[in-house]
């Protein structure tokens, strides 16, 4: 009887299983006069989740590569729209970037950015439009940017007195990476916050929490009824806990900054006189749109949040990709060193006003970011109306992924695109402000990073401090051809293992 009544309720499941595959068969059918973009066979229920692995980004450059520059896949019953080309992301980023302007709703952003109330994640709209432009016109504008100038090279100049001082240690191997993620730590802390935080190390574990948890997804958000999936697998409690503390720590820095005394441009801290820092200038803006357009505190720490994750993160990791670049391709290690120590030969240090005349350290910078896009799919898009690209009709609400990481090695745009060249630099004038759409590390468009100016000028001034006051290598003796070039995911794409090196002071010429 017990058998019979199994029977029963396994040919139950199989029939009631038979029916939803018919259902999601007609339904795949019945999409009169579309022409779809192409797209792999999808499951049933999790559609191509199981063609994306632990690296999104290196997933999906097969897939392109087999099925078109624009291929159309399903998260769940997401459509996910994935541009691979410079002409796609042209179209999407330029052509239409009205339309494409919006971002989709994700549970992670809305935990940890305040219901997404920052300038990233916030949706298309009136207040993106307005916390932009403090951005643009306020926080990240040249004039401002230059005003931190003397931020970066003292911190800088500080790392490398650390590099030195580890340096005749009795290992003398040092973890670059973690000098570098200091660095930024401190560049933006000071930027926008007005100074360094003795809880130092605390904030830089929190951000890598933060980071990380950024680069992940719910479940949920495709898939509703396995959002269970997410609550089991600890993903809401590390939420909440990351979300918590920040909050904690960015209540304190808002109520610092409210209890100093504004005069005109600049605040009294006892005798001394500051610049204005990020939160001042956010706080400023509150009272004086107090009537109208007001931001509230926690719009405040939301775009507080994006500096620290855009400055921070993305930046060392940038940097860290470059100097293993450097380690990998000695030649283009010696020709870097040979401009920087010759523009430097007559200077103590290396200051912002050098950096002008390092034309290949340009170049350098340009070729590493082809290569290693500190986040290599962008921030997603959506789409806001029905509309058509590359001939394909693309529907309302359709995610949309730009693969900068593939385009950047699209073998139709750069010859041997896999190699690190930076003299292929010097045949084209292709630039990563947005302009050009075969190197968009930092996208394009409205939803483009506005702290491109802020995040290239940490970039170079670091990068040339090193090169001119260290021969870096690798700790015994270890050739660079055969570094670990694994990758780790996160909102940024880390190099799985720690970048460690030795760093020796040049002989005198």
């Amino acid at each position: 009887m017990a058998s019979l009544s199994q029977l029963i309720v396994s040919l139950t499941l199989f029939a009631i299983f038979l029916v939803f595959v018919y259902k999601w068969r007609c339904n795949e059918a019945s999409k009169p006069g579309k022409k779809l973009p192409p797209s792999p066979r999808k499951l049933p229920l999790i559609g191509n989740f199981h063609q994306i692995g632990a690296l999104p980004h290196r997933s999906l450059q097969p897939l392109s590569r087999r099925y078109g520059p624009l291929i159309l896949l399903h998260f769940g019953k997401v459509p996910v729209l994935v541009a691979s080309s410079a002409d796609a992301a042209r179209e999407i980023m330029k052509n239409q970037d009205l339309i494409f302007s919006n971002r989709p709703k994700s549970s992670i952003p809305d935990k940890l950015l305040y219901g997404s109330t920052d300038v990233a994640f916030a949706p298309y709209g009136e207040y993106w439009r307005q916390i932009r432009s403090i951005c643009v016109l306020h926080l990240l504008s040249n004039k401002r940017v230059q005003s931190f100038r003397r931020v970066r090279e003292e911190e800088t100049s500080l790392m490398i007195e650390n590099i030195k001082r580890l340096g005749r240690s009795s290992s003398r191997v040092i973890n670059l990476s973690k000098l570098l993620a200091s660095l930024t730590n401190s560049v933006v802390c000071r930027a926008a916050l007005g100074r360094k935080y003795a809880e130092g190390d605390k904030l830089r574990k929190l951000l890598k929490e933060f980071v990380q948890l950024m680069g992940s997804s719910c479940i949920g958000d495709y898939i509703p009824w396995l959002s269970w999936i997410d609550r089991v697998n600890g993903l809401h409690a590390k939420l909440d806990k990351v979300a918590i503390e920040f909050d904690e720590f960015l209540e304190g820095v808002v109520k610092e900054h409210r209890d100093q005394e504004f005069i005109n441009e600049k605040i009294v801290v006892g005798e001394d006189f500051k610049e204005l820092d990020f939160v001042d200038i956010l706080l400023e803006f509150q009272r004086e749109t107090k009537d109208n357009g007001h931001i509230e505190d926690n719009s405040i720490k939301a775009i507080i949040l994006d500096m620290f994750a855009a400055g921070t993160d993305t930046t060392s990791t940038a940097i860290e990709w470059a100097v293993i670049e450097l380690l990998r391709h000695p030649g283009s290690m010696k020709k870097l060193q040979d401009e920087v120590r010759a523009i430097g030969s007559t200077k103590g240090e290396i200051t912002e006003s050098d950096l002008g005349k390092m034309q290949f350290l340009k170049l350098v910078m340009k070729e590493s970011l082809r290569l290693h896009a500190p986040i290599p799919l962008l921030v997603p898009r959506e789409s806001t109306k029905d509309t058509k690209i590359m001939g394909y009709d693309i529907a309302s609400g359709t995610q949309v992924i730009i693969n900068s990481w593939a385009i950047g090695r699209d073998p139709s745009l750069w010859e041997h695109p896999e190699e690190f060249r930076p003299e292929r630099f010097l045949d084209t004038n292709a630039d990563y402000k947005g302009l050009d759409f075969e190197l968009i590390p930092f996208g394009a468009g409205r939803r483009g990073c506005p702290g491109v100016t802020f995040a290239t000028a940490v970039y170079e001034l670091t990068l040339a401090k090193l090169v001119h006051n260290f021969d870096i290598a690798l700790p015994n003796g270890e050739n660079g051809e055969n570094l670990d070039m694994s990758e780790v995911n996160g909102i940024a794409v880390h190099r799985k293992f720690p970048l460690m090196i030795t760093a020796s002071t040049p002989p005198a010429s």
